[in-house]
């Protein structure tokens, strides 16, 4: 029995594998670059106008009520979701397992201004078709734009991105990834063993934590992440000009072997190619993009101008995998610690160039932001969930995912999981299918809608 649990896990992880590779890559990017052409390349032209939108008092054209958040909140809340341990991690394996070439961090921000463009069609279509749950809240997302915007009979597509997100939306790798530093950092070198009895104990902390947030609902999201996502980004941006401060002299090399690295051909063609295709899937990864989550955030706020939402979401990839990934890069860069790493490697090595660049404190100060990244990213997870599974089973019993999810972490934080993971990988491919299917057979309507809204608004300030 045992041996054929072994063989079903290794396939799982073998799928997952093979589904997040190159398929997730030409379908999130390649689809990505699509839109970024059709568009006109918006997130270039328009990002001021953006910037500017978001600056303005809330617009609303009804006296009604459409939504339960402001675009503000729905911007930070879906930030706080994709603001995570990858955006340290991520980056230090992008690094790893880019064969140590900084020019990986180019192409990031390359795949980051496609992702913007992608999170503009969601943010306009989350907009556009709004539907009504069982209890006649308003309500968005990819299950409400699929059967508003396609018809009833693609409904079965609705349906599955709803039964991919019960599973893609669980955070237990951030629950055990939180779990993990804390023992490397903390509890290992006070000489405290790393028993189950005490990954049980912090697992259900955090879900005490992330409970208090999240069961009262989307409201307490939004307050929480409008104000912890602005925080812990100038955090950490103070933190990383420190170092910059401090190591001001190798500053000039760290953007030059960027540039240098996205260009190589040291290695051939492929090599190439292989440093363009790390970079960008390490940045789709993040951002999230054509995946569908930001959606159903921006789909809560009770923004009534489609484009304006689309605008406000497209700032979402410019600062998880453009600021905050480029914060991470520089430290671990000018660290050197990623070269010569012959395996992915990832919080290990964001906290080993901390170490070397803070003495003493380093490693703990970078705590502090995975500790804000980790749980910012818990608060909004449950959120997208819910909402998949009031689709699913009506607003009565949407309730009930809250305490699944919240079991999830302490389960999380107990087992090993990398079979677990590699099944909600599979279903964050499988989540990414269906809104990526219907971003493009939509585009049109975004098109058309675009270019009545800047033809109305010529000058935003």
């Amino acid at each position: 029995m045992s041996d054929f649990l072994t063989k079903i896990g290794d396939a799982i992880i073998a799928t997952a594998d093979a589904l997040c590779e190159y398929p997730e890559f030409l379908l999130l990017i390649g689809g990505g670059l699509f839109l970024f052409i059709y568009s006109g390349a918006i997130s270039i032209r328009r990002l001021p106008q953006a910037i500017g939108v978001l600056r303005q008092k809330q617009a609303s054209d009804s006296g009604k009520e459409t939504g339960q958040i402001s675009s503000f909140q729905a911007l930070m809340s879906a930030i706080a979701a994709t603001v995570g341990m990858g955006n340290i991690a991520g980056v230090a394996v992008a690094l790893t397992v880019g064969n140590g070439n900084p020019g990986v961090i180019f192409w990031m921000w390359v795949s980051a201004l496609v992702g913007m463009t992608t999170k503009f069609f969601e943010g306009t279509l989350a907009i556009m078709y709004k539907g009504k749950d069982s209890a006649g809240e308003v309500q968005g997302g990819p299950m409400y734009i699929i059967t508003k915007g396609l018809g009833e009979k693609w409904k079965p597509l609705a349906k599955a991105f709803a039964i991919f997100g019960l599973v893609g939306t669980l955070c237990v790798w951030q629950a055990n990834q939180l779990v993990e530093s804390v023992t490397t950092v903390f509890t290992t070198p006070m000489g405290i063993e790393n028993t189950w009895v005490l990954r049980l104990i912090m697992g259900v902390i955090m879900v005490v934590i992330v409970a208090a947030v999240i069961l009262r609902g989307i409201k307490s999201i939004a307050a929480i992440a409008s104000k912890m996502v602005p925080l812990m980004v100038a955090l950490y941006l103070i933190m990383v000009l420190v170092i910059m401060a401090i190591n001001y002299e190798a500053i000039p090399g760290v953007f030059g072997s960027i540039f240098k690295g996205a260009f190589t051909f040291e290695a051939g063609l492929g090599g190439f190619a292989y440093v363009a295709l790390i970079g960008a899937r390490r940045a789709a990864y993040v951002n999230e993009a054509g995946v569908g989550t930001a959606s159903m955030m921006h789909g809560a706020s009770k923004n009534t101008e489609p484009v304006r939402e689309g605008l406000i979401a497209m700032l979402g990839p410019a600062i998880d995998s453009g600021l905050i990934c480029t914060l991470t890069a520089i430290p671990i860069i000018i660290a050197g610690n990623y070269v010569g790493v012959n395996e992915p490697k990832g919080l290990a090595i964001a906290l080993g160039a901390w170490g070397q660049l803070l003495p003493n404190i380093g490693h703990y100060l970078l705590m502090i932001i995975v500790f804000f990244f980790a749980f910012s990213t818990m608060f909004t997870y449950s959120y997208y969930g819910l909402k998949c599974t009031n689709f699913l089973f009506g607003a009565h019993n949407a309730k009930y995912y809250n305490y699944y999810y919240l079991a999830m972490i302490v389960v999380a934080a107990v087992v090993p999981l990398k079979v677990v993971v590699g099944f909600m990988d599979i279903a964050f491919f499988l989540m990414a299918c269906c809104t990526m299917t219907a971003l493009l057979l939509l585009s049109p309507k975004v098109k058309a809608a675009a270019k009545e809204y800047f033809g109305k608004n010529k000058k935003i300030k």
